[in-house]
């Protein structure tokens, strides 16, 4: 599978548990900050449920 970069533009104060829930599992621990997963279902799943609060990097 390919690999996509995320980065958290947002922050996750004052959100719903299960968003923070989401960021904390995506593996955030702070803004700004930019992972690499692989894209896989569940992935592209949680990244969709807080697209508000990260960017793709490409």
């Amino acid at each position: 599978m390919s690999v996509i970069k995320i980065k958290q533009v947002r922050s996750a104060i004052k959100r719903p548990a299960d968003q923070k829930a989401t960021i904390k599992a995506l593996g955030f621990r702070k803004l700004n900050q930019t992972i690499e997963k692989e894209a896989t279902p569940q992935i592209l799943g949680m990244v969709k449920k807080v697209q508000h609060l990260v960017q793709i990097v490409e």
